[in-house]
């Protein structure tokens, strides 16, 4: 397939699954709150199809196509790019609270930054896997990411109203914070198809981006309401899940 080709099938893919924010955020439309079970089990099953995303697609290809050694510093990389923005872009977690530095933002542009700095690493990890040319892990990494951007929705959405928002707008802004991933994705794509050497690397970059997301948010996220076994039931659903995918695409 032609390097143009290449690049417009991961812009394009990487708009789609971000757009998947959208459905997740459609029940916001008919119900003014939705339980807390409910939205933890999203949430870990979010995180399980993540982490298992992390290994089996992004992983273990950077380690057959470049060793451990590159793995390693690709993972710690990523992860460290992700610290990185939580430190110094201001955002406010939906249960968790404010983090980085103090901002005048409203409360409602800093939840959404949150969601924001969580889905730059998706869509990297999606134009990464077009960029490589391999269209079965291409496809295997999006599915995943669109996955676990509906229960995303879902979770950005309902807070959104909490604090004043009208139906119509939560959903708009949950839609719209899934517009971080086209980035992301271009990002991604045009990194590994003119420098193809640099796609193990890349690889494993994505991986620790997401790796650090699930463990530093999303599991910490479903866990605060008292429903751990909730939300760990819907990581096993959510990992167990990948897997299927994983032996059906690769």
């Amino acid at each position: 397939m032609l390097q143009i080709e290449l690049i417009q099938l991961g812009i394009l893919a990487s708009l789609v699954v971000g757009l998947a924010t959208g459905i997740g955020a459609i029940p916001v439309l008919f119900f003014k709150t939705i339980s807390h079970k409910i939205t933890d089990s999203a949430l870990g099953f979010a995180g399980g199809v993540m982490i298992a995303a992390s290994v089996f697609s992004l992983l273990v290809p950077a380690i057959d196509a470049g060793g451990i050694l590159i793995a390693v510093i690709g993972f710690v990389f990523g992860s460290a790019f992700v610290y990185i923005l939580d430190k110094h872009v201001p955002h406010t977690h939906i249960i968790k609270g404010a983090e980085g530095p103090v901002s005048k933002l409203s409360t409602v542009s800093l939840m959404v930054l949150a969601v924001t700095i969580h889905n730059f690493p998706e869509g990297l990890a999606v134009g990464v896997g077009f960029g490589s040319g391999d269209l079965a892990l291409a496809m295997t990494i999006a599915i995943a990411i669109a996955l676990q951007n509906i229960p995303e929705g879902m979770a950005i959405a309902f807070p959104l109203m909490s604090v004043g928002l009208r139906r119509g707008k939560a959903s708009l802004y949950a839609l719209l914070s899934g517009l971080a991933e086209p980035i992301g994705g271009i990002v991604g794509v045009l990194t590994v198809t003119f420098m193809v050497q640099v796609l193990p690397l890349a690889l494993a970059f994505a991986a620790g981006a997401m790796v650090y997301v699930v463990s530093g948010e999303v599991i910490p996220e479903s866990h605060r309401q008292g429903h751990e076994l909730e939300a760990t039931f819907g990581f096993l659903i959510g990992f167990i899940t990948m897997m299927i995918l994983d032996t059906i695409f690769l």
